[in-house]
C-alpha cells in the first residue's frame, strides 16, 4: 500500500484508527476455546465489527510468540484473512526487529514477503546498515521506534548528545539512509508535548501514535499538535477497544468503542 492510498482510505473512513490485535489468551471471552484457534476467532470477530470504522491493523507479535507454533498459525491466518477480504486495509507487523544488516534482510523477508505485511516496526539502535534493508522493499513502510509512550523512553530517548536529545538524532539521521521515503515514525501519545518538535524535522511522515486510551494519552492533543496536510497520523488504540467485554457480545463492545474514537477523528478532519 503507498502512502497516498492510505490517505484516501482516511479520507474515506473519516478516520486514522489502528486497532491493536494484542491478543492475551487471559482475557477472550470463555466461549472462544471452543473453537479450533480461539485467537484466530477473536481477531476474525474484531475485524468484522469494526473493519469499516479503522484504517490499519497492528497485531504485537509478543502475543503470538508467547503461543509457539499455534501463535505463528494464528497470526498467519489474521494477516492472510486481513489481505483477502480487506485489502484496503494497512497491516502493521508490531516486531520491533532491528539487527545486523543480513539478519534484518531476513525479517524483513519473513514480514513482508511471506506474510505480506504492509509495514514492521523497527528499533533504530543499531544504526543505517540494520534498518536499510527493510526500507529497499518497494510499497512496504518501516515504522521507526523515534520516541515511545513508555515510562522508560526518557532513559534514553530524551537524554541529549551533543546538544541534541537522541530521538531527534535518530529522527534526523533516519532520513539519510536510503528510501528514506518509506520511513514512518512511532511517537507515543503520552509524549503529546514534543510532536510540534517532532513535526518541526519530519513534516510530512506519518506517526504511529500508541497510549491513546488505556494509557491516558490525549487524542485531541496528538491531533492538535501531530496533524499534517496529509492527515500524518495512525493513532493505535489496542486493549480500550477489544477488551470492552469479556461477554459474548465483545465483538459488539469494540465495535461500540471503535466508534467513539472514529467520530472525534472524523470532527478533528
Amino acid at each position: 500500500m503507498t502512502t497516498s492510498q492510505l490517505v484516501e482510505q482516511i479520507r474515506l473512513k473519516k478516520s486514522f484508527l489502528c486497532i491493536g490485535l494484542d491478543v492475551d489468551l487471559n482475557k477472550i471471552p470463555q466461549h472462544l476455546f471452543k473453537e479450533e484457534d480461539p485467537i484466530f476467532a477473536f481477531n476474525k470477530a474484531i475485524i468484522d465489527a469494526t473493519h469499516e470504522l479503522a484504517v490499519a491493523y497492528k497485531p504485537n507479535l509478543a502475543f503470538y510468540e508467547a503461543q509457539g507454533i499455534k501463535g505463528w498459525k494464528s497470526l498467519e491466518r489474521t494477516i492472510q484473512y486481513l489481505n483477502s477480504n480487506f485489502p484496503e486495509i494497512f497491516t502493521i507487523a508490531d516486531a520491533k526487529r532491528g539487527d545486523i544488516g543480513n539478519t534484518s534482510g531476513m525479517y524483513a523477508k519473513a514480514f513482508f514477503e511471506d506474510f505480506n505485511f504492509d509495514s514492521v516496526t523497527v528499533a533504530p539502535y543499531m544504526g543505517r546498515d540494520s534498518v536499510e534493508p527493510f526500507l529497499s522493499y518497494e510499497n512496504k513502510h518501516t515504522i521507526l521506534l523515534a520516541l515511545t509512550s513508555n515510562a522508560g523512553a526518557y532513559d534514553f530517548q530524551t537524554q541529549t548528545v551533543e546538544g541534541e536529545e537522541l530521538y531527534k538524532k535518530v529522527i534526523q539521521t533516519s532520513r539519510t539512509w536510503n528510501n528514506g521515503q518509506n520511513l514512518m515514525y512511532v511517537v507515543g501519545a503520552t509524549k503529546a508535548e514534543f510532536l510540534k518538535e517532532i513535526r518541526k524535522l519530519i513534516p510530512e511522515s506519518f506517526l504511529l501514535v500508541p497510549g491513546v486510551g488505556a494509557q491516558g494519552g490525549s487524542l485531541k492533543e496528538v491531533c492538535e499538535y501531530g496533524m499534517s496536510r496529509n492527515v500524518g497520523l495512525l493513532i493505535n488504540a489496542s486493549r480500550a477497544i477489544i477488551y470492552a467485554s469479556e461477554a459474548a457480545d465483545f465483538a459488539e463492545a469494540a465495535a461500540a468503542e471503535a466508534k467513539k474514537l472514529q467520530q472525534e477523528m472524523a470532527a478533528y478532519l
